[in-house]
């Protein structure tokens, strides 16, 4: 099976969940700079949101260029990773209107959690698929950078019933972290 309609169908979801997000913003009345203050929150949760989509739509794309073929484990596993980015939107904007509740900004960090792990799940299942001596495999290796983050995010989600901030700086974090390309699989089929 080609990975074609994968990569297609996986960049247009990832698209509309970008579309959606910003949808979200309403038009101030008001045509002056003061009338703008109340949408910073959601506009910096926005930005959070827009990056780590970014990155996972960045990262999918990467990881799909060391993937020759692909079957029905892979595809659920696909699956399983947009089901949790489609989630993005509704916690971006929950989170965003309410800034900084702990429920919403928890509930945030816990569908990041959620992606992380699908993520880690269809990677696995790609190198499960073409063994051992895959590309993607050697391109990985032991994965620190998401075990990191994963770690990060676990700590974070109760981390925001104790101070907000702290638990959005961890987000902030991880973001930072993956900001850059991960160059290791390019590395790797060069």
């Amino acid at each position: 099976m080609t990975k074609t309609r994968l990569e297609a169908f996986s960049d247009g979801v990832i698209a509309i969940l970008i579309t959606i997000m910003v949808l979200q913003f309403k038009v101030p009345h008001e045509a002056s700079w003061e009338a703008l203050r109340p949408l910073l929150p959601k506009f910096l949760t926005y930005l959070l949101s827009f990056v780590f989509v970014g990155i996972y739509w960045n990262n999918h794309h990467h990881m799909l260029q060391a993937t020759q073929r692909i079957n029905g484990k892979i595809l659920w596993a696909n699956l399983h990773l947009l089901f949790w980015l489609s989630l993005t939107p509704f916690v971006t904007a929950w989170m965003g209107e309410n800034h900084p509740e702990p429920v919403p900004t928890a509930f945030y960090g816990g569908v990041l959690l959620a992606a992380a792990i699908a993520y880690t799940i269809l990677q696995s299942q790609i190198v499960a698929h073409h063994g051992p001596d895959s590309p993607l495999r050697h391109a990985v290796g032991n994965d620190l950078k998401g075990k990191a983050s994963v770690i990060a995010y676990i700590a974070a989600i109760p981390l925001a019933f104790v101070q907000t901030w702290l638990s959005i700086a961890l987000y902030v974090l991880v973001a930072l972290t993956w900001l850059v390309p991960d160059r290791r699989i390019e590395r790797q089929l060069s």
